[in-house]
């Protein structure tokens, strides 16, 4: 019988590369969104409606629900504490809530900014105390304790934690870690620009594609385990190992773009900044190297190298990454 999973944020950074996936691994595969939605392709489904989203999983039918959908960028949860707590919060709480009613295996995707990150803490397991240092964090963090309260004792939930993502986007601005090719053009242009970047807190860059991947193995696992899952893992972390500050990202991206970097200036930790930013939070991979689950990525400088060398053709650097070629 053929597989559906059905997956939130499906317009997202993320989103679009779990639907590829799923895919590709042969499922039937459904998307939602809500503002960028483009329904048939995406259904446009409001995450704050039971009663859609109960009526959307009957018609659906999933087996599997990946929420990706969520409040990401810390800056911006900080300026509508309320719609991200909604989302990340009250949100996952409805989706949980109708996926274990309807014996549905739901997979939560959480952050490394669960955790302080103060330094000497990292690596943090899955098992290490959360501590988030902002409002982003807590939020994820009380999704995540919404989900498994709800679904406690039925092995129907799961959380895999994740770092920053980078990967094909429709514009860099979708990623923290994209965006930094359109600062070192901005600094390449005009060496007096004095563009700051954090050079402080370091940051374990990881593959979308990557991420997909393991999600795609994840929820194949714990649904091939039937009732065995309730004594599997609840909570799973997934990183790259290359560690970077977005200065060094930055240098990266110049050396293979043939940029200087002389309109950038490295700037060290930010005691006065208005949302509080960790300094290491590295996650450890360790439960799911235990399950069997590959947790190589891809290796930074030469995916970027990959995407960056087409600017030789005269493509435009935005086009090319939002292309996905």
């Amino acid at each position: 019988m053929a597989k559906t999973a059905f997956v939130t944020g499906a317009t997202g950074l993320l989103g679009r590369q779990v639907i590829r996936a799923f895919d590709h691994a042969g499922w039937t595969v459904v998307g939602t969104g809500f503002s960028r939605a483009t329904p048939p392709s995406i259904l446009k489904l409001d995450l704050e409606d039971q009663d859609a989203i109960e009526a959307t999983l009957d018609e659906i039918k999933p087996q599997v629900i990946i929420h990706c959908a969520a409040n990401r960028f810390p800056d911006k949860c900080d300026l509508d504490p309320d719609g991200t707590r909604a989302l990340n919060i009250a949100a996952s709480r409805r989706l949980a809530l109708a996926a274990c009613s309807r014996s549905v295996f739901l997979l939560y995707l959480s952050t490394d900014y669960v955790f302080s990150g103060r330094p000497g803490e990292a690596p943090y397991e899955a098992s290490s105390t959360p501590n988030p240092p902002n409002l982003y964090g807590q939020t994820k963090l009380a999704g995540e304790k919404a989900v498994l309260e709800v679904c406690q004792n039925t092995g129907l939930a799961v959380v895999l934690r994740v770092p920053v993502l980078y990967g094909h986007a429709e514009t860099n601005a979708e990623s923290a870690v994209n965006v930094l090719v359109d600062a070192v053009w901005k600094a390449a242009q005009d060496k007096d620009a004095q563009v700051p970047m954090d050079d402080w807190s370091v940051r374990y860059p990881t593959n979308t594609e990557d991420v997909a991947r393991v999600v795609v193995d994840i929820a194949s696992r714990y649904l091939d385990a039937d009732e065995a899952r309730v004594a599997m893992p609840k909570v799973m972390q997934f990183s790259a190992e290359q560690r970077l500050t977005k200065y060094q990202m930055c240098q990266i991206f110049a050396e293979i773009l043939g940029l200087p970097l002389s309109g950038m200036v490295a700037k060290g930790e930010d005691k006065d900044a208005k949302v509080a930013r960790p300094y290491d939070t590295h996650l450890s991979t360790k439960v799911l190297k235990d399950l069997g689950v590959d947790v190589r990525t891809m290796d930074f400088t030469d995916w970027w190298y990959a995407l960056l060398r087409l600017l030789s053709s005269g493509l435009w650097l935005t086009w090319s990454i939002g292309s996905g070629n």
